[in-house]
């Protein structure tokens, strides 16, 4: 399964020195349970992405929500999941798959003009 989940805190005080809106400090602590999790993973601006059994990937969420909470008195969470059992390497595989098709659909319209 993959799991793309994006956590911050809320209703806390802000960060010493920090802005009062920076969710920097705690978006880290999450990465870094993700990291340590030892489960394929990859972090952009908006979501972390995450690959492994419902357990595995439920329990880095878990915990990286964990980790956000210690940061203020309310959690935000927004969670994805494409759920394919018997399926792995999807991160890299649908990515494969994308690519493949848009080089097809730019060859069709590079042959249309």
């Amino acid at each position: 399964m993959i799991v793309a989940f994006s956590v911050a805190p809320s209703g806390g005080p802000a960060p010493a020195g920090g802005e009062p809106d920076s969710v920097s400090a705690a978006v880290a602590d999450a990465v870094l349970v993700v990291r340590s999790s030892g489960l394929p993973h990859r972090t952009d601006s908006m979501f972390t992405t995450i690959e492994g059994s419902w357990d595995e990937c439920m329990d880095v969420v878990r915990r990286a929500t964990e980790a956000v909470g210690r940061h203020g008195s309310r959690v935000s969470l927004v969670l994805k999941a494409d759920i394919r059992p018997g399926r792995t390497g999807e991160m890299d595989g649908k990515l494969e798959r994308l690519e493949a098709a848009v080089e097809r659909a730019q060859g069709e319209a590079g042959r249309g003009q």
